[in-house]
């Protein structure tokens, strides 16, 4: 894969100073103008030849328990692609512009015209169908969470100089060991605290043979993937499938309603109506992003990620930073696994997983290993996941095989065209070696 273009340009600076260089990035501006062609492609060419007329698209926002009733939102075909399409091509050429003054494309523009797109292509979709709009956002939350809880371990681990590709192993690990503890103790939380010693338990041979042995970390995060994938299928086949009932049938957490909250009209539903692990999942979005950014210990950690060497000079154990941290994200992660079987599931799978690490590796690097838009990115992704579920019972025309690709192809573009200019923590993927 090639990068997009870049292009400098000498930028003004005070009498006397050196030149600076903006850069400018082309990538957003391109991912825009693709999407926006896209859209009219599927919107005016394409078009919906089994519909008649102008269709109406009806967004249900309320459920039948919700205590305040929304009528439903409805739009019609024509007039919503015509108005979604104008508007996608206005921030294209203002994406452009932006560009072209080597003014970085914001956030809040990005996140607009992907909202655009997604109203537009549902609206299409959806033509002349209910679509339950809390139900897809909600079923978007409950797929996003172990993603969000592996994006949280990815990002610390990665601030601290760390490459964490044993993602997919820490959830896999913590979804089997959440499965068989808390069917012998007939305990979920006993599950949930056993899922996060299973990811630490992985984090710790990451670390040790990354940090102490000096082993490639990526080779070390593959090999470790692979290893818990044959070690959990094989105690699968020959532990749970012959004793399910003792190894495998752990008690599910039930989904508890927050009194008030859970009565917000569309965000209630969604929000609060959740499991303890979601609860949870709150909570840890907060302190990551708390503790990165406004304690010592985030302080330290980044400045282990960024400048080792430095942070020795002053005083800080750069091994134990690393280690230590290493495994604190690998027991986040394996909490996160938990959630397949204690939640979602309620047994373990082989290879339940399915690729969620790799996924959950994708929204750190498109969140810019900041916790808060990492977590976005795994929304997003959850999204586009649940989303291959709602089409198909509302009979979208989109073939079935487009849809289950739809989670990847989104990660694919977000990473390579959404994401712009990055750049990952300078010592991250390097072993330090203490002069």
């Amino acid at each position: 894969m090639t990068a997009a273009p870049l292009t400098t340009a000498p930028t003004a600076s005070a009498p006397g100073a050196p030149a600076s260089i903006a850069v400018r990035s082309w990538k957003a501006p391109i991912a825009f103008a693709i999407f926006t062609v896209i859209a009219i492609v599927l919107f005016f060419v394409v078009g919906r030849p089994d519909v008649d007329g102008n269709p109406i698209t009806s967004y249900r926002l309320s459920e039948g328990r919700d205590a305040i009733q929304l009528p439903p939102l409805e739009l019609g075909l024509a007039e919503t692609t015509i108005v979604v399409a104008i508007l996608m091509a206005a921030a294209t050429v203002g994406a452009f512009l932006l560009a072209r003054a080597a003014i970085k494309v914001p956030l809040w523009l990005t996140t607009v015209f992907a909202v655009l797109f997604v109203v537009g292509f549902l609206t299409w979709a959806a033509a002349g169908a209910t679509v339950p709009l809390v139900g897809l956002l909600a079923g978007a939350l409950t797929v996003s969470t172990p993603l969000i809880f592996g994006s949280l371990g990815g990002v610390i681990s990665e601030r601290v100089g760390v490459v964490n590709i044993a993602i997919e192993g820490q959830l896999l690990g913590g979804a089997f060991m959440a499965a068989m503890l808390a069917t012998l103790t007939g305990n979920p939380f006993v599950g949930l605290l056993g899922a996060m010693v299973a990811g630490a338990l992985v984090s710790f041979v990451l670390a040790a043979f990354a940090i102490k042995y000096l082993v490639d970390q990526v080779i070390v995060g593959v090999v470790l993937n692979v290893l818990v994938l044959g070690l959990t299928s094989f105690l699968y086949s020959t532990v749970m499938v012959p004793n399910a009932e003792t190894f495998n049938s752990p008690e599910k957490f039930e989904r508890i309603a927050l009194p008030l909250l859970s009565e917000i009209p569309v965000l209630g539903p969604i929000l609060f109506r959740q499991t303890i692990i979601v609860y949870l999942m709150y909570l840890a979005i907060f302190l990551v992003w708390f503790g990165l950014f406004k304690t010592r210990w985030g302080l330290r950690l980044r400045s282990v990620g960024e400048h080792p060497t430095a942070a020795d000079t002053v005083g800080i154990n750069v091994r134990g930073t690393r280690f230590w941290n290493v495994l604190l994200a690998g027991a986040i992660v394996g909490g996160g696994g938990a959630f397949f079987t204690l939640a979602a599931v309620g047994s373990f799978g082989k290879d339940m997983t399915n690729g969620a690490g790799f996924i959950a590796l994708a929204a750190v690097i498109f969140g810019r290993w900041d916790p808060i838009r990492a977590t976005l990115a795994a929304l997003l992704f959850g999204f586009a996941t649940n989303l291959q579920s709602t089409l198909s019972i509302v009979g979208s025309p989109v073939p079935s095989e487009f849809m289950l690709m739809l989670p990847y192809v989104v990660t694919i573009v977000a990473v390579a065209g959404f994401v712009g200019l990055s750049r990952p923590p300078a010592a991250s993927g390097k072993p330090y070696l203490k002069a």
